[in-house]
């Protein structure tokens, strides 16, 4: 028995511990695109673009640790096919991998602007180097902007106006998170922005890149706006990683398609921000993007593939910190919700919000207050069911 892992993610790793640590002792090899060792993504956006870390702090594990798990690391080599029939996996330097098992954990690629990659000036944020060149340009820059009002974005423009840059967050919402939070938590939100320095120039989309000779010169707006810059983060979401994919006879709708197993084929699955799995709770397919999902998804693979027959049920759960606020949601917001505050108060900054359509709670959201809000997180076999999207 043999098994492949594409993807060196957490998620990967992940996949690879839990099996070592349930007692799988045949041949396991983790194929990764970038040559790092695993690391972990959500400081990129935090710690290391405010220079808080290093970049080997947010290294996984060391690789003596890596060691132990007698598993083979091929980095640096993409993987551009998959033959499904013959569980073989094709890489950009010509290998040919093929295993008993494959579990697909490649995450996400961000979206870009048609043509942002022949600028100067011009950032994603996904990789370790990606963070990496942001801060080194930011570290001259005069002005910044970034574009995406969701998670990604607000994260990185706290970390920005942490830095003493001055910068602006633009995009089609009327607040930061309005569509996941709703209008009162996201206008919070928004004041915590405004509070510390951030401009906010939301409620019209970005339509294009400006630039002069080849360097970004800024962002223009669907009103006509145009918001100067020579540093631009373009963070208004990312899709996920399965154009290699293409032509592999494997389901791709918005992720690889699985089943409540997160089996995408006989013999292949998937994990972490890829994985668009049938939750039977919810009796619905979900995707999600976030580094719990991406530890528990993997785990829960492992006992699929040693023989346990259960589907995946998690809640789905998300965080995000900005400045020095603590966000954390368990369950699923929805923005036309009913929100009450059950339990601290908006004037303190420190509070627990029920989010109720149709008269169930659906999910709760924690604003500094992250041990309350797990106490009363929705139970996807009962309570959030009847909230159902």
């Amino acid at each position: 028995m043999t098994l492949l892992v594409v993807g060196a993610s957490a998620a990967g790793l992940a996949t690879v511990e839990a099996l070592r640590r349930k007692g799988y002792t045949d041949q396991i090899a983790v194929l990764g695109a970038e040559p790092h060792l695993p690391y972990d993504r959500p400081p990129l956006s935090k710690q290391v673009l405010s220079g808080q870390w290093e970049p080997a702090r947010t290294q996984l594990r060391s690789a003596e640790r890596l060691s132990t798990l007698d598993a083979e690391f091929l980095l640096g080599d993409a993987a551009v096919a998959l033959d499904v029939r013959e569980r073989t996996v094709r890489t950009a330097s010509g290998r040919e991998l093929t295993a008993d098992e494959i579990v697909l954990a490649t995450g996400l690629r961000p979206r870009t602007f048609p043509g942002q990659s022949d600028l100067s000036g011009v950032h994603v944020l996904r990789t370790l180097d990606d963070a990496l060149a942001l801060r080194a340009d930011l570290l001259s820059c005069s002005r910044a902007v970034v574009v995406g009002d969701g998670v990604l974005g607000t994260e990185i423009a706290a970390a920005v106006a942490g830095m003493g840059v001055p910068v602006t967050l633009a995009g089609p919402q009327p607040a930061p998170l309005a569509a996941q939070f709703g209008p009162s938590v996201s206008g919070l939100l928004a004041e915590l922005h405004t509070s510390r320095g951030v401009t906010l120039r939301l409620g019209a989309a970005v339509t294009r890149l400006d630039s002069r000779d080849g360097h970004v010169t800024g962002v223009r707006l669907g009103t006509g706006e145009v918001l100067p810059a020579d540093v631009v983060v373009v963070a208004f979401g990312a899709v996920p990683a399965t154009d290699w994919l293409e032509g592999s006879r494997l389901a791709l709708a918005n992720g690889v398609v699985c089943d409540s197993r997160c089996r995408a084929a006989e013999g292949i699955y998937a994990v972490g921000d890829v994985a668009r799995w049938h939750h039977e709770a919810l009796d619905v397919t979900l995707r999600l993007e976030n580094r719990t999902n991406a530890t528990e998804q993997a785990a829960h693979v492992a006992t699929v593939i040693l023989g346990e027959d259960r589907p995946y049920l998690p809640i789905p759960y998300f965080w995000t910190d900005q400045f020095d606020t603590k966000i954390h949601v368990h369950g699923t917001l929805f923005a036309d919700a009913e929100v009450s505050l059950v339990e601290g108060s908006l004037a303190d900054r420190r509070f627990v919000a029920e989010y109720r359509r149709n008269g169930v709670v659906t999910g709760v959201l924690g604003w500094n207050m992250p041990k309350q809000a797990r106490l009363r997180r929705p139970d996807p076999t009962g309570v959030l069911v009847g909230g159902k999207p």
